[in-house]
């Protein structure tokens, strides 16, 4: 079964389009927030330059034709020392009589020689936070670079807040310098451990697989949706020793149970004017207003991309609000203040590279290389948008006017595909309906439009 990956040789995007499964519904150009999908020949066609992995396509595909590249999981088997880090979320996503000792049993039985959680480092991510809050060595809003689409969409498409990101790493990339530090200095050989983390979104895949190769990363990434149906069926099939006597996990504090979810990072911070955004269309929306200067005087900015944050992950299981229940519950029965005296010896190792790089700015489109060339195009587009109904139709298989306008002076699309202009050329007898059938089964395919012939 062949499958069609279209991606950029310089990014690597976690999204896979299967041309083979794909009815050509164009539901996932409609619902992408950077218009990074058009349709031809009846599939659709990634621009890698403007995709952000946020994985909505994923969820409004109504055919499963879109579906995640993930490591093999039997890559975890070729280290001799593999490690899982496992988000909250992941605990959430078992019913509540499931416990986390049967869990971590099931992880072991699978082959885990060690079990983490990802949380483990978020209370010193919480210092480092307000201490750099505290410095104002940020303009303002500052912006939280813990969700990794959200980063990638103000790096596309409004870079100009990029100066505005808190440059720490994610618990994530915090949690796996704090575990391989720590097993090299035990006398484990730095070339045998696997770290692989258990992820419940496309843009942290993406995130993991684009980083660069002097910095700290987990090794693999493990889909949780696969990793939960696994665990969940040796429980109940009773396959390992749930009452082994494993040693638990260490006891995280309420803030490091709830930073994933919506409002957990802006819980820390004691004054200002702080919001929580989630849900990538209301994000996005928020940024332009932001970039505008329509709305002033934000102090922090918690962006997630996902509905209800990680537990609305196009990748877990659980109902999300249910996960998020289930999430506060066990914060309700954690200490505010978890002590860890492995955590505490690292510490100064963790602020030292709790850092991230710069984030630089990727255009969605380059119009030209040539700057005198891409204002000329520029032009040009404006006059073929104004020329062009401003009903976002998509049947001419862009997400809007604006972006088929932008295609047709990059001949990547012709005006011609427009339905209105095809109308208004057969009225005045320059274009023959056959033409203009031809036009459109170039678009949306030979099938569609012959199954169409056929049913009306």
């Amino acid at each position: 079964m062949s499958e069609k990956i279209k991606q950029n040789m310089t990014y690597h995007h976690a999204l896979i389009f299967r041309e083979d499964v794909c009815i050509g519904c164009s539901h996932c150009t409609s619902v992408c927030p950077t218009g990074a999908i058009h349709i031809e020949s009846g599939h659709p066609n990634l621009n890698p330059d403007r995709c952000i992995d946020c994985g909505m396509c994923y969820k409004a595909c109504p055919a499963s034709a879109i579906v995640i590249g993930q490591d093999d999981f039997q890559t975890i088997y070729n280290d001799k020392c593999p490690v899982v880090l496992l988000p909250a979320t992941f605990f959430s996503q078992f019913p509540s009589k499931v416990t986390r000792k049967a869990i971590v049993s099931a992880l072991h039985y699978l082959g885990f020689k060690y079990v983490h959680e990802v949380n483990e480092t978020v209370d010193i991510l919480k210092e480092l936070t307000l201490s750099k809050l505290e410095n104002d060595l940020i303009d303002k809003p500052v912006i939280s670079a813990f969700c990794p689409a959200v980063v990638r969409l103000i790096q596309v498409k409004y870079p100009s807040l990029l100066p505005n990101l808190l440059l720490l790493k994610s618990p994530i990339d915090l949690t796996t310098s704090y575990v391989k530090k720590k097993l090299v200095d035990e006398g484990v050989d730095k070339e045998s451990i696997g770290v692989f983390y258990v992820t419940p979104c496309a843009a942290k895949i993406a995130s993991i697989k684009n980083a660069s190769e002097d910095q700290d990363h987990a090794d693999g990434i493990i889909n949780m949706n696969y990793l939960f149906n696994k665990v969940y069926r040796l429980i109940k099939q009773g396959e390992c020793n749930l009452e082994s006597d494993e040693e638990d996990l260490p006891v995280l504090s309420k803030t490091a149970v709830t930073w994933a979810l919506t409002g957990g990072e802006i819980s820390i911070i004691p004054k200002g004017r702080n919001l929580a955004i989630d849900e990538i269309h209301s994000v996005s929306d928020f940024l332009e207003k932001i970039e505008n200067d329509e709305i002033k005087n934000i102090d922090y900015l918690e962006l997630r991309a996902c509905d209800e944050s990680c537990p609305g992950g196009i990748l877990c299981v659980s109902n999300r609000f249910v996960t998020v229940d289930r999430q506060r519950m066990r914060a309700d029965h954690s200490p505010d203040v978890a002590e860890s005296k492995d955590l505490d010896k690292y510490k100064d190792y963790l602020i030292e590279h709790s850092k991230i790089k710069e984030v630089i700015p990727q255009s969605m489109d380059k119009l030209d290389n040539d700057i005198g060339e891409a204002m000329k195009k520029m032009r040009r587009a404006m006059v073929v948008n104004d020329s062009l109904p401003q009903v976002d139709c998509r049947i001419c298989g862009y997400q809007t006017c604006k972006l088929f306008a932008e295609a047709v002076v990059n001949d990547r699309a012709d005006v011609n595909q427009c339905l209105f202009v095809r109308i208004d050329l057969e009225r005045k007898n320059k274009m023959t309906k056959e033409e203009s059938l031809a036009i459109m089964k170039k678009v949306w395919g030979e099938k569609k439009m012959d199954e169409l012939g056929r049913t009306v």
